[in-house]
């Protein structure tokens, strides 16, 4: 049988594929999938990314800017009808949610998820990661500031390790995870068959073991949720991988079921499993700046492929690698050879991170869902039950449905405070922390946590402030949708309160005398800085000028990043 999303009495969740900026047609699909089911609404909507705040800040390619929904919501002309959490994709206003690296409010209602996260609703613990996988970028740094070059632009939605870290510390089961593009090899455990009919391409990069993020199979292979959910490929995928403990090595058995496209499901909008042409379709991992290539002329009895479909690139080296023939030399006269002639052995084979996995996260099968894009003709919504590992007995909630806590996970705030002192921002030539294992860490971990426990659990302050603020000026309908100057980096106050939280009451004096300091550094190297750099920019468009902006740390062992830096800013068409 198909593998299916099994549903319990529990948490109400619809699941969207890529957002693409359509929040108004999505939220109408909720609705009526809801009337569908006798729903009186659901507890949650999750949207696996691409969600495309402030569009128009996208990237350099004009073809895939446009003013989408967000907007509205986020000015407060709209309010969205359900409790909206997203991960980012590669098709975002990064230079926006880099305001909210940990997590926060875009607009009211609509939650990010940051680069990693962990939150809880109602008992569910749901973890999240933004981004894609690109091996070049994984052991990088979050280098990137504003003004962005061309590199960065691109650079900084791919995953990185110091965010990939900090969710293999967990110990703890989770209900749900929460990628963009897909666990790497997820697709050997559902119809491969159906898949590679949808998406030919896709084939032979599975054969090569690149598609997908292999950051999201660690992740996964660690925190084993019952559910875990993706979008990015544009098409409904569903696979169920199976995990099975021998001798404290994890196997994995592969279940290919080429049956289940004849018992295939409809998703709950109801549309048929067609995927039509569309002109409009964004290629997802093309680069903004490549050109479209010219379809090509299909020949007879070879499926026709729609150019403006998916076409992930791939960033690691896929050049197949020559066999190594058997020795023809009789192990007698190799006997007699120097020793320089003896084979090196290889290597042994390193752990995959992650592993092995802690007691305490004791469920063995991740039912994988991704979803399209909302268009019509796609299978883009999911509406399913979930409830919380930990509880007690399933019943049924209450008519009419209680409004659920929205909560920081205590594990995942003592991990952030480990963490955040590592954390480097913006120096394109750092180096980044290394990883001194599991082991160490844990310590160090359990020791926050009883911080954690006594300063803001037993105080009742785990829930999740609605705490929104506007940062920069909104879009209203009649402003021009582009304009001769780049983003700007906003200190966003949900951080700053981010870290209010966090704090050790012993440092709460020493962040403003670092803050005046560093203040008075940076005003002393303005004038330097103005004055070279005007020179080089002479003679082009605009006069440019230097913007106070925020982000650092606090002190080494403080949290966090809140601080002044000076950046010269350069005007360009954006």
């Amino acid at each position: 049988m198909e593998p299916s999303l099994r549903e319990a009495h529990g948490l109400r969740i619809a699941v969207e594929g890529c957002g693409h900026g359509t929040l108004n047609a999505i939220y109408a699909s909720v609705s009526k999938a809801c009337e569908v089911r006798e729903w009186d609404g659901v507890d949650l909507l999750i949207i696996g990314g691409d969600f495309q705040v402030r569009c128009f800040t996208f990237g350099p390619n004009l073809k895939y800017r446009e003013i989408g929904d967000f907007h509205a919501y986020y000015s407060g002309a709209t309010k969205a009808p359900y409790l909206t959490i997203f991960v980012g994709g590669n098709h975002e206003a990064s230079s926006h949610l880099w305001e909210l690296y940990y997590g926060g409010w875009v607009a009211p209602n609509i939650y990010y998820m940051g680069a990693a996260n962990v939150v809880r609703l109602g008992g569910v613990r749901i973890a999240g990661m933004s981004g894609i996988w690109k091996g070049y970028n994984f052991n990088k740094p979050h280098h990137e500031r504003l003004p962005y070059n061309p590199d960065d632009i691109k650079s900084i939605y791919h995953v990185r390790e110091i965010d990939i870290r900090k969710l293999l510390q967990l110990r703890t089961q989770v209900d749900i995870g929460i990628s963009h593009d897909w666990p790497r090899a997820i697709e050997h455990h559902g119809n491969q068959r159906h898949l590679f009919s949808m998406k030919p391409d896709f084939e032979q990069e599975s054969k090569d073991g690149t598609l997908g993020n292999q950051a999201a199979t660690y992740v996964m292979d660690r925190l084993r949720p019952p559910y875990w959910f993706a979008a990015h490929m544009h098409c409904k995928f569903a696979a169920t991988k199976t995990y099975e403990e021998t001798e404290g090595s994890v196997v994995v058995p592969p279940t290919n079921n080429h049956n289940l496209a004849a018992n295939e499901q409809p998703s709950d909008n109801g549309n048929p499993p067609a995927v039509a042409h569309n002109a409009d379709e964004i290629d997802l991992d093309m680069d903004e700046d490549e050109t479209l290539p010219a379809a090509p002329v299909p020949t007879i009895g070879e499926p026709s492929k729609n150019q403006d479909e998916i076409s992930p690139d791939d960033d690691e080296d896929t050049t197949p690698q020559a066999s190594i023939p058997p020795s023809s030399i009789p192990s007698e006269l190799r006997a007699q050879l120097p020793a320089a002639f003896t084979r090196t052995a290889l290597p042994p084979q390193r752990t995959q991170p992650g592993q092995p996995i802690p007691p305490d996260i004791k469920n063995r099968t991740v039912r994988f869902l991704a979803l399209d894009k909302c268009l019509p003709g796609r299978k883009f919504l999911q509406l399913l039950e979930v409830q919380a590992h930990d509880a007690q007995e399933i019943s049924t909630l209450p008519t009419p449905r209680q409004v659920q806590k929205f909560e920081y996970d205590p594990e995942w705030l003592a991990i952030i405070r480990v963490f955040a002192p590592e954390l480097v921002v913006g120096d394109k030539n750092a180096t980044p922390p290394r990883d001194l294992g599991e082991v160490h860490y844990r310590s160090l971990i359990e020791k926050e946590q009883k911080w954690v426990n006594e300063n803001i659990v037993q105080k009742d302050r785990l829930d999740i402030p609605d705490n929104f603020e506007i940062t920069a000026p909104p879009f209203y309908i009649g402003m021009p949708e582009i304009i001769n100057e780049g983003p700007r980096e906003y200190n966003n106050p949900q951080m700053q309160q981010f870290c209010d939280l966090q704090k050790k009451e012993e440092m709460e004096g020493q962040a403003e005398v670092k803050v005046a300091a560093e203040v008075e550094d940076a005003e002393v190297e303005i004038g330097e800085e103005e004055e070279g750099v005007k020179g080089e920019e002479e003679g082009e468009e605009g006069e440019g000028g230097i913007d106070i902006i925020s982000f650092i740390r606090y002190p080494s062992d403080d949290l966090f990043l809140i601080v002044h830096l000076i950046t010269y800013h350069r005007p360009f068409v954006y």
